[in-house]
């Protein structure tokens, strides 16, 4: 038997939403619109994704003590909802065309909000990656990339089609029971098969509520279907989503070029912290050929870059290669090269300072303190400069790393960080500080 009767009633859900609960007929795939076609684009055009996800709901909205749980926990929490809508806003529209174009419910849409918060950066303790976070193993299995410079795994585009991928087999050899299928994406296959297996042995059902499975996995489900019981009908409880337009908020572009993501950013005119958002797969330095051979804008800005790189010259790339020598140190090598220790770290995927002789690391662009602080500043050439124009200052009497920050208009401990400083060091007269780096080797003038 079931841990507890499944049931539509429940006296903590508001009277309306669980009206509207038991009287709703959930619509089959057939039954949604054909968003690739024109006439469908012209019916969409005037509701959002919320609502767009709404109408392509598919599972059956049960109530049970698990599922009051999480509601209640929902419930106590309005301020969850609106901080995963904004992980959630670049992503979103591209899920929904995928889901959609498979026929597949759409309350999976949601599953990236329970397994990342749709976060690409967020990283399991036994290893998952990304959004939908795949393991390392299973990102093997499905054919995703996975090295120093890639990461397909944390790759949107790529993981999202694999995540479908594996969830469509797991729902085929569940028999079409999602709730099991879900189960297994969440703790493995075996795990599942081997809960049912001893269910069946000792004469019980064998659905997801019946099986003895991992705590973990057990909240899971509950997880997705509150959510989309939230997501349904937010004002019920308590919280409220903010519109987010039904439209593309980025395209793909080939590249074969040998360009990095800083070099992208200033090609685009968009911040590097925003290409990294969309382009999270790629490490800060590495060259698009090391990746996926495409790279992911915001759709206002594909023109641009397009135009950028049509004059691009197909064998040039400002970045380039360092051996670490004897006496070495991130900050040396950072000052050398005109870059940032904690450029060089998020390059080379390094968590710490330590750094070994002969180790060959990947040198990021030259960069100002100003592009640093504010890397949207990157794409202005007449915002590239401090005040005054100057590359090196030698330090005065009385002088902090705060007073010649405000001076020269940067911040301060970006220039801290550049010079391989602590943000409270005590600066001596006579010393030198960099202040700014030539940029001229780095991004030609006709970007």
């Amino acid at each position: 038997m079931p841990e507890e009767e499944a049931s539509l009633h429940d006296p903590y859900i508001p009277e309306d939403i669980e009206g509207a609960l038991i009287e709703r007929t959930w619509p089959r795939p057939s039954e949604l619109p054909d968003t690739h076609s024109t006439t469908s684009v012209n019916t969409l055009s005037d509701i959002d994704i919320w609502t767009r996800i709404r109408l392509g709901f598919q599972l059956t909205p049960l109530n049970n003590s698990r599922i009051r749980n999480q509601l209640e926990w929902y419930h106590a929490h309005p301020e969850h909802l609106p901080g995963i809508e904004e992980h959630a806003r670049p992503y979103l529209h591209f899920i929904v065309e995928e889901l959609e174009r498979r026929g597949l419910p759409l309350e999976l849409a949601l599953l990236p909000a329970i397994e990342s918060t749709f976060k690409p950066s967020a990283t399991g303790p036994q290893g998952a990656a990304g959004i939908w976070q795949i393991m390392p193993d299973t990102g093997k299995m499905l054919g995703l990339r996975q090295t120093r410079w890639y990461d397909e795994r944390r790759d949107v585009v790529s993981a999202t089609e694999a995540a479908l991928d594996y969830l469509e087999s797991l729902a085929t050899q569940f028999d079409g029971d999602w709730e099991l299928a879900l189960a297994a994406y969440n703790s493995g296959e075996g795990t599942v098969r081997r809960a049912i297996q001893k269910n069946r042995e000792l004469g019980k059902a064998t659905d997801f509520w019946s099986l003895d499975l991992p705590r973990g996995t057990k909240r899971y489900i509950p997880k997705l279907l509150a959510l989309a019981r939230v997501v349904e009908k937010p004002e019920a409880y308590g919280t409220s989503l903010n519109s987010i337009p039904n439209q593309p908020y980025f395209e793909s572009v080939d590249i074969e070029a040998d360009i990095d993501l800083i070099h992208a950013a200033k090609m685009a005119d968009v911040s590097v912290d925003e290409l990294e958002q969309l382009n999270p797969g790629l490490s800060p330095a590495a060259k698009l050929p090391q990746g996926p051979n495409r790279l992911l804008l915001p759709v206002e800005n594909i023109e641009q870059f397009k135009e950028n790189l049509a004059e691009l010259d197909p064998g040039k790339h400002p970045g380039t290669g360092y051996v670490v020598q004897p006496g070495d140190s991130l900050g040396k090598i950072a000052r050398r090269h005109g870059t940032t220790i904690t450029a060089i770290k998020q390059a080379n995927r390094l968590n710490g300072s330590f750094i070994r002789v002969g180790m060959q690391l990947q040198m990021p662009e030259s960069v100002t303190v100003a592009d640093r602080s504010n890397p949207a500043s990157a794409g202005k050439s007449d915002q590239a400069k401090p005040a005054g124009g100057k590359t090196i200052y030698r330090v005065r009497s009385g002088d902090t790393l705060w007073s010649i920050a405000q001076k020269h208009q940067l911040d301060y401990k970006a220039l801290a960080e550049l010079n391989g400083l602590g943000v409270d060091a005590t600066l001596k007269p006579g010393q030198q500080l960099y202040l700014q780096l030539d940029l001229a080797e780095v991004w030609p003038s006709s970007f």
